[in-house]
């Protein structure tokens, strides 16, 4: 996902509960969105290397 060119994160309730677009844009941009997305923080510390 980090190198990915663009991130689109749905959430909560993916999947068969449908969920709605939490963040849109780059890897980067997902990361210091960290505190609005649950894929953001975990994509921060991976970033990181925590």
């Amino acid at each position: 996902m980090a190198h990915a060119d663009h991130v689109i994160d749905i959430g909560p309730g993916a999947g068969d509960a449908g969920g709605q677009v939490v963040f849109e844009g780059t890897p980067a941009e997902l990361a210091h969105a960290g505190a609005r997305s649950v894929t953001g923080r975990c994509l921060a510390d991976a970033l990181r290397g925590d």
